[in-house]
Formats: structure tokens, C-alpha cells, sequence
């Protein structure tokens, strides 16, 4: 079944001026190929411990050495330095290369000896650390730029000197081999627990996504968006909300997610009415929650399940209603703007019936049931489950087609070998993202930092919750989310904490906030992307993307003041900060348009909008009740005064 959108006219995805960043950078040859092979199958092979199985017993670090021993010559070989030497690979990278593969495997062959002798020191030990961390270094420049390798060196240089910061955060006096030698050996540092969630949880699930998008699964995805959402108001808009829920909650990339579903709908948008900041920034923005939709969010949500010690399937729990609550925004706000502007519904002719997008694709649904029910069913890791799922994908596809694309050894295998291409930039964010949590904890700087924050919120926590959000976006601008996510959890989190925050509100709050960076001007690389799909103002697109998700702003704060929209806490004042918060995020959603039935007046929408924030507000004591009520009698007065009004107009 070939996919609906084709004939709308939308533009094909060769044609986009925004290509992916492998595709158009990366030196591919056998051998690279062959690396990128090797590194997706030892993630595998780990999820489903066959080391151990067949009597290879590995310290979890030697693995994670093991890995990087294939990352860094891939890296080296696969991506140019420079773009001058995009299609030659000149000697000193295969210089690196070696010099990589070599500290690497040392590292993983030594680290039951050496990494016990951090006290030592032995001068092996220290070269090899020494030329990991150089490695490590310009591996991240390749892959990621210099935004994330100027802040693993930023807090390398101040763990070295924290000696001589002021005394409220200074940090112990260390030399730069003792730094150098517990970065490189010490399960804090290079091979700790980002690098550990990269290679055994990440990558699995990029592999994932991959394979079903192979078969077909995006284009599925959007004919189900346009058989569902196609025939009303302002479809189009709606269909590029679903689509990019159902896709972002796969890949967890913003810019993928953008790329791969706007480069259809944002056209589509424009073609109905909507104008080119408008599409792009409804794209973006849809894009951007997908990191906050279950079942598999983004790189971020894994990590922050092993900062919190709880299993993932707690976690994506925990973050269903928050996701739900930011597309419900999103989703209403297009419908008020379609209604604003008289935007139509999709031509008939262009939607496909639900029934035939099902029978046609009803095996892209088999992989879901098996990943949440291993998942949440049976307790399997993650990354197991993800394995089992991609199994299921590789099963189905090779007997059904959609759209013309069935899956055959040789695609499977392609899949392979772009998922370890693809999985270099998150491999080495992984291994910076080391550098700084083992920086901190060496330096004891962390702590210093910690005790200074929580003194801000002495009296009280908002003005920490505002700084902690400030810092959550302007640490993101031109990062991706998983390295500001680290970053904040190190730095912010535990301060929160120690104000009395709830640990899982407190990750998800900066969490939230370090994704809307995405989204949030001057750097909204989200909104970015999409503007270069749509042709329009990036600044702009930025401005209105910020309009659209206003809710990610707000509901950090709220699920801090009570934690019931995490789902934590009696069932009774969860259903109703669920039920309030739902009538709230109508009325802001209204007073953000300006249009309910019919359009709204200035005086109305200010008070639609603190009906709105009185609803939002989550259970938590009696002065929240007062503010729910509140809120609800005005919602319900303006309700009922604005239908009598559009009665007599009409």
C-alpha cells in the first residue's frame, strides 16, 4: 500500500535542503562498515548475555572499554576531521584510529588490575589513560562539535584548579595524573554510567527504530495520523501532531523526528493555510515531545531511570500523563487556530480509509505489543526488550510489505550498519558526558555547588526552580538533550533535592527545560530545522514554537508542587489534578487563541486564562482547592456567558 501522502504533493524527502548530518559527512568504506556491524552486535549480544553464555565473564567496564575500543577507529575513519577531508582518509587518521583501538583495548584487558591501583598510578596505566582522554576529545569534536567538548574541558580545567576557586565551592587540591588516571580507569569517569546506557540500552532501540522505519513504519504511522485526524478542521496540522507523537516517542531525536515526518507534513500545513512559521513550529514542537512520550521517550529518559535506581517502566509511567497533557496543548491549539483562520480539513480524496492503513500495516503494531509487554509484563531490561522487538520487526517485515518496502537480509543488514554509524555521536556525548560527572566527583566541586544552590531556596524553592530552569535552557542552546540532561543532573538535580524536592520531579523538571531548548530561541535548533523545511524565519518559527508548547513551561513547576501528574501519590488526588489540569489546559489553550465557538474578546481571554491557571494548579493543600474551585467557577461562568453570546450573534 503505497502511502497516502504521496500524491498531496508534498515534498519528497531527497529534495529537503536539510539532509542528515551521516549522510552527508561520513567516509564509508568496508572496513568502517564492518566496525558499525561490530558495534550494534555487541550491544546486542549483550542484551541478550550471550558473553556470558558462552563462558565469557566481563566486568560491565571491560564491555564498555571493549566498545569503545570499535567507536574510536570508527569515528576516526568515518568522520573527517575537517570537510576538506571529507572523501580522503589521510594518514593521521588512521594514525587515531590505531592509537584508539590500542588505548581501548588496553583499558578493557587491565581494568580488573589497574583500576584498582588509582592510588599508584602506574605509568601504563597513565599513558594509556592520558592518550584515551586526548582521543576522546577530538572524537566528540568530530561527532557532536565543539559545544559538548567545551564543556567536558571547561570542567576538567576547574576539577584541576578547584583548589583555587572560592572557598564556598572549592574543590580538593588534585595533580593532573591523578585526574587523568581516575577519569580514564575509575567507573565514575569515561567508562561509567552514561557511556553504560549508550551502548547496552540506546543503541538497541536506535536499532529498533531503525528497522521499522525501514519496512515502512513512518509512512504507517502518517497514514494513521491522516485516515484519523484527515477530515477535520485544520487536518493537516493535526496529522503532523500525531504522526510526529507516534514517530518522536520511537527515535527520540528532535531534528530525525523533524527531518523525517515534517519534510510531509510541514508542506501539507502550508497548503492548507497555516502559515510558514506557523507549520514549522507546530512540526518542531510535536517533534520535540516525542522525547517525552512512552514507551521509549529518548536517550535522557534511560538515563535518568539509573540515576533514580527505578526500573524504566516506572519512569514512562510516571511521564505518560505530563507527555499527554503538553500534545492535549499542543493538539487543541491547532484545532482553535484551524477554527480562527477557516482552515479545511484534508481533501477526501487524500485519506485513506483506517481499516485498509490497518490490514496493510497491522504487523508495525506486533513489535509494540512485544516491547510493552516484556517491558511491563514480564520485566525484561530495556535493552532486551528492544531486541525482542526488533526481532519481531525483522520477522514481520520480511513477509509484509507497506508502501512498497519489504525487508530482506540485505536491508536488515543496512539497518545494522546505519544504526553503528548513527549511534557514534550518542557513543561519544556518552563518554564526555563521563569526563564531566567523574570531574565533579573527584574534584568534590559537585557537592560545593550543591550546598551553594540549596542555599537559595532556603526559605523557599521557587527562586531555585526558576534558576534551575534558566540554566536547564541556556545549557541546552545548541546541545542535545541527553548531554544537558547529564550536565543538569550533576549540577542541579541535587541541589533540588536537597531543598526538598522530590528526586523523580526533580529530574523531570530539568529534564523538561533542558528539552525545550529545542525549541527556545536564540538556538532552537528544532525550530531550526524545521524553518528550513518550510522556508520560513527561523527566529520566528523559534517565537512560535515557544506559543504552542507553552505548557512544557508551566508543568515542571506544577508537578513539583505536587507530584500526582507523575502519578505518585492515593488515586484520588491523582484522577483529580488529572481531571483539573485537563479543564485548565482548555482554557489557557483558549485565552493563547483567542477563539473558543467563536472568537473571544481580550477582556474574556485574560480571564479564561487565570481560570485556566487556577485549574492547572495539582492537589496538594487546601489553598490548591480553593484555586481549583475558583478556577472552575470562572471557567464554567465565561463558558456559559461566551455560548449565550454566540447564540445571539447567530
Amino acid at each position: 500500500m503505497a502511502s497516502a501522502l504521496t500524491p498531496a504533493g508534498a515534498q519528497a524527502p531527497a529534495e529537503v535542503a536539510v539532509p542528515k548530518k551521516n549522510e552527508r559527512t561520513l567516509r564509508r568504506n568496508p572496513f568502517t562498515a564492518a566496525l558499525a556491524y561490530l558495534l550494534v552486535i555487541g550491544a546486542v549480544a549483550w542484551a541478550l548475555d550471550l558473553f556470558r553464555a558462552a563462558g565469557l565473564y566481563l566486568y560491565t567496564e571491560q564491555f564498555l572499554a571493549a566498545m569503545l575500543a570499535i567507536a574510536m577507529p570508527l569515528t576516526f575513519l568515518a568522520v573527517p576531521g575537517s570537510m576538506r577531508w571529507r572523501v580522503r582518509t589521510p594518514v593521521w587518521d588512521y594514525a587515531l584510529a590505531l592509537v584508539g583501538f590500542g588505548c581501548a583495548t588496553y583499558v578493557c584487558i587491565r581494568y580488573p588490575d589497574l583500576s584498582l591501583q588509582t592510588t599508584r598510578r602506574p605509568l601504563d596505566g597513565l599513558l594509556v589513560g592520558a592518550g584515551l582522554l586526548l582521543l576522546i576529545a577530538e572524537a566528540v569534536r568530530r561527532t557532536v562539535g565543539l559545544a559538548i567538548l567545551i564543556v567536558a574541558v571547561v570542567f576538567f580545567l576547574v576539577a584541576l584548579l578547584g583548589s583555587y576557586l572560592p572557598s564556598s565551592i572549592q574543590g580538593r587540591s588534585l595533580s593532573l595524573s591523578q585526574l587523568t588516571y581516575y577519569l580514564a580507569w575509575d567507573n565514575s569517569g569515561v567508562i561509567g554510567i552514561p557511556l553504560r546506557i549508550v551502548v547496552t540500552v540506546v543503541i538497541t532501540f536506535v536499532l529498533f527504530g531503525n528497522l521499522l522505519f525501514r519496512t515502512g513504519g513512518g509512512a504507517f504511522f502518517t497514514d494513521i495520523a491522516l485516515s484519523l485526524m484527515g477530515r477535520y478542521r485544520g487536518g493537516a496540522a493535526k496529522i503532523g501532531i500525531l504522526a510526529s507523537s507516534l514517530f518522536g516517542s520511537i527515535s527520540g531525536s528532535v531534528v530525525s523526528n523533524v527531518v523525517t515526518t515534517g519534510v510531509i507534513t510541514i508542506p501539507m500545513m502550508q497548503k492548507s493555510g497555516l502559515s510558514k512559521e506557523q507549520s514549522g513550529a507546530i512540526e518542531a514542537v510535536a517533534s520535540t515531545g516525542g522525547q517525552l512520550m512512552p514507551p521509549i521517550m529518548g536517550a535522557a529518559a534511560f538515563l535518568m531511570a539509573e540515576f533514580l535506581g527505578m526500573p524504566y517502566r516506572d519512569l514512562a509511567l510516571a511521564a505518560l500523563v505530563p507527555a499527554l497533557l503538553f500534545y492535549l496543548a499542543l493538539f487543541l491549539q491547532a484545532d482553535l487556530q484551524a477554527a480562527r483562520q477557516n482552515i479545511a480539513p484534508v481533501e477526501v480524496s487524500l485519506i485513506p480509509g483506517l481499516s485498509g492503513v490497518l490490514r496493510a500495516g497491522w504487523v508495525f503494531l506486533l513489535p509494540f505489543v512485544v516491547l510493552i509487554g516484556t517491558m511491563f509484563a514480564l520485566n525484561y531490561i530495556p535493552e532486551r526488550a528492544a531486541v525482542l522487538a526488533s526481532v519481531t520487526v525483522i520477522v514481520g517485515g520480511l513477509f509484509v510489505s507497506y508502501g512498497g518496502n519489504k525487508l530482506s537480509l540485505r536491508s536488515v543488514a543496512k539497518s545494522i550498519e546505519e544504526t553503528g554509524y548513527g549511534a557514534l555521536d550518542i557513543v561519544m556525548i556518552g563518554a564526555a558526558a563521563g569526563i564531566v560527572i567523574g570531574a565533579l566527583n573527584i574534584s568534590g566541586i559537585g557537592f560545593g555547588l550543591t550546598m551553594n544552590l540549596a542555599s537559595i531556596a532556603s526559605n523557599h524553592v521557587f527562586p531555585l526552580l526558576v534558576i534551575a530552569a534558566l540554566l536547564s535552557i541556556v545549557l541546552g542552546m545548541g546541545m542535545p538533550t541527553v548531554g544537558v540532561y547529564v550536565l543538569l543532573a550533576t549540577l542541579v538535580v541535587p541541589a533540588l533535592i536537597e531543598a526538598g524536592v522530590a528526586p523523580l520531579a526533580a529530574h523531570m523538571f530539568v529534564l523538561y527545560f533542558g528539552m525545550m531548548s529545542m525549541v527556545t530561541p536564540p538556538i532552537a535548533i528544532g525550530a531550526f530545522a524545521a524553518a528550513a523545511i518550510s522556508g520560513g524565519s527561523p527566529m520566528r518559527t523559534g517565537w512560535e514554537a515557544m506559543r504552542f508548547s507553552w505548557l512544557a513551561f508551566v508543568i515542571p513547576f506544577l508537578f513539583v508542587l505536587s507530584p500526582t501528574l507523575l502519578l505518585q501519590g492515593a488515586p484520588g488526588p491523582i484522577a483529580l489534578s488529572i481531571v483539573t489540569a485537563v479543564i485548565g489546559v482548555v482554557c489557557v489553550s483558549v485565552a493563547m487563541v483567542g477563539y473558543f465557538i467563536g472568537p473571544v474578546s481580550p477582556g474574556v481571554r485574560v480571564l479564561t486564562g487565570l481560570a485556566g491557571a487556577g485549574l492547572l494548579l495539582p492537589v496538594h493543600s487546601a489553598w490548591v482547592y480553593g484555586a481549583n474551585v475558583i478556577g472552575g467557577v470562572i471557567a464554567a461562568a465565561v463558558l456559559m456567558t461566551h455560548l449565550r453570546k454566540t447564540r445571539t450573534e447567530k
